[in-house]
């Protein structure tokens, strides 16, 4: 199992779509599946519930995810903070993507789909989390100021794997 964690705009989502595709495996993006849990975007299961009860149905979907098949799987900015999901992640190959906190607010701006967008604190969150993405990652990778297939090229190089397609450039 390939994990990719880091904030809210590294680039999770697009870097783990194409390491899925180099390495013919499917791509997971938790915050998919738990919207289709909860039967509701995040950002509707936030304003109904809170944040506490989407960290446990968060935590719940990636434990069950990771103990799946093999998949590239991205996780949600926060999900790598629970204690189950800290303690499944040693099963894994976990990547950090690492984006400062400045370049992250530039990708990220403006979605109405991100509710953390709105928390108070936010920075103060980022660089909580850091020391969080740290502890879990087994390979961190800069993504600032980079293409998506330099980050997956970066990394399939460090993982030591042969993609079954070339990365694409544009």
């Amino acid at each position: 199992m390939i994990v990719l964690v880091g904030f809210m705009g590294a680039g999770k989502t697009t870097v783990g779509h194409l390491l899925s595709e180099c390495l013919g495996l499917p791509f997971v993006d938790s915050d998919v599946v738990i919207e289709q849990r909860a039967g509701s975007s995040i950002r509707q299961f936030f304003a109904e519930h809170g944040e506490p009860a989407f960290r446990e149905l968060e935590s719940q979907v990636v434990c069950e995810l990771i103990d799946g098949s093999e998949a590239v799987l991205a996780l949600g900015g926060g999900a790598a903070g629970h204690p189950d999901t800290v303690a499944r992640l040693k099963s894994a190959q976990v990547i950090y993507l690492q984006v400062s906190y400045e370049e992250a607010m530039l990708r990220v701006a403006g979605d109405p789909y991100r509710p953390m967008l709105a928390r108070p604190g936010l920075e103060d969150l980022y660089r909580h989390r850091l020391s969080v993405y740290d502890s879990v990652a087994t390979l961190t990778v800069a993504t600032d100021g980079r293409l998506p297939e330099a980050v997956s090229a970066d990394i399939l190089a460090e993982l030591g794997r042969v993609p079954a397609v070339p990365p694409v450039t544009t």
